[in-house]
């Protein structure tokens, strides 16, 4: 929606990182499945307006660079895997999963603007995740009930919203709205919990059933009185969401939201559903029909939510009491570290590249 409208009676606040276009925080972004990327092949793609490219080396392992080499430009995707090298298709540069250029085939020197900007790849829930940074302080965020744990994971089509990742991630733990547009009158208690890096906070809604629709009734006569779900951020661009937590029949589901900013103003959201993985013809079953149910209580929701967040301009004026964990939520992000990939974060050196002095020269 148009940010400018309004400016008169509805000005806009522009905060340090929530809601901001113009910084993207640290943190683990989907790239590409990881079945897209075999050994000894290499991908270039737009991944929150940065040009990146990722080749998977004669080890298996995924490595992530910045897609245009430092000689001349040419984007290192349409060039080739070499070993654990990629090399540039124009000149037949080599570069290493650091972003140090370890061969230039017409001379031995290379140059110490020789490198590029390499970054953080993770491989989990059947996806390549990249962080823009060198090294990551944690790898892709996990459920604690999960963790080390087998997984089987499934995913659905990524789609896009009309507004910013940190506005559909607050969807979550909007109590209201709970009873306003998917008609659910729970009330719910909040409590949250937050790491010691601040990257990762828990917000665990619980209530009891109410009963004074037949959608209620039916909800606490199968699950029982007490309702729970708990709502996991990882560094304000991952969402996982546990469902029927403390409920008779049910074990609890797992789901997850991945989220991407786009350039042109939107957001991807990628859907993952994970479940624990079970021995035997009957877990086999057990395992798949637990993703189902994820995946249909997913899809419940999915279409009302989205006649919200595709015609929203968030703005808030007027918090109430109930909004409380959405102010948390906001404060969370705030704090979080812009990335290299924010704009206008970093100026760019003034320098003649043509007259680099000799001292400048490595030999290898």
């Amino acid at each position: 929606m148009n940010q400018f409208q309004n400016q008169n009676t509805q000005p806009i606040v522009k905060m340090k990182i929530f809601n901001n276009w113009d910084i993207i925080a640290k943190g683990w972004y989907i790239a590409c499945p990881s079945k897209e990327i075999p050994k000894g092949q290499a991908k270039s793609l737009n991944l929150c307006g940065q040009q990146i490219v990722i080749f998977r080396g004669e080890d298996g392992n995924i490595r992530a660079l910045d897609a245009y080499c430092p000689h001349l430009g040419t984007d290192l995707g349409i060039g080739r895997v070499d070993g654990n090298f990629i090399r540039c298709f124009f000149h037949h540069w080599a570069f290493d999963g650091e972003g140090n250029c370890q061969d230039i085939p017409c001379q031995s020197t290379i140059p110490d603007k020789a490198k590029l900007q390499s970054y953080a790849t993770d491989e989990k829930y059947d996806f390549i995740w990249v962080y823009p940074d060198k090294e990551a302080p944690n790898k892709v965020v996990e459920f604690d009930e999960l963790k080390d744990k087998p997984l089987v994971t499934i995913h659905d089509k990524a789609f896009e919203r009309s507004c910013h990742h940190h506005i559909c991630m607050m969807n979550g733990i909007d109590a209201q709205h709970l009873q306003t547009v998917h008609k659910l009158n729970i009330k719910m208690d909040l409590s949250l919990q937050q790491n010691e890096s601040g990257t990762i906070v828990d917000f665990t809604l619980s209530g009891e059933f109410p009963q004074t629709t037949t959608r209620e009734r039916i909800g606490q006569k199968i699950l029982g009185e007490h309702y729970e779900y708990t709502m996991r951020y990882a560094d304000g661009c991952i969402g996982l969401l546990t469902i029927m937590k403390k409920v008779r029949i049910v074990p609890p589901l797992h789901m997850i939201y991945a989220y991407t900013p786009l350039e042109t103003g939107r957001t991807r959201i990628q859907p993952i559903y994970v479940a624990k993985e079970r021995k035997g013809i009957f877990g086999w079953v057990i395992t798949r029909m637990l993703l189902l149910l994820t995946k249909l209580a997913y899809y419940f929701l999915r279409g009302e939510d989205g006649m919200i967040y595709d015609n929203i301009r968030y703005n808030p004026q007027a918090i109430i009491n109930i909004d409380m964990p959405l102010v948390k939520y906001m404060q969370y992000v705030n704090q979080l570290e812009a990335s290299v990939w924010s704009k206008n974060k970093f100026l760019l050196a003034k320098e003649d590249l043509f007259n680099e002095p000799q001292s400048t020269q490595r030999k290898v």
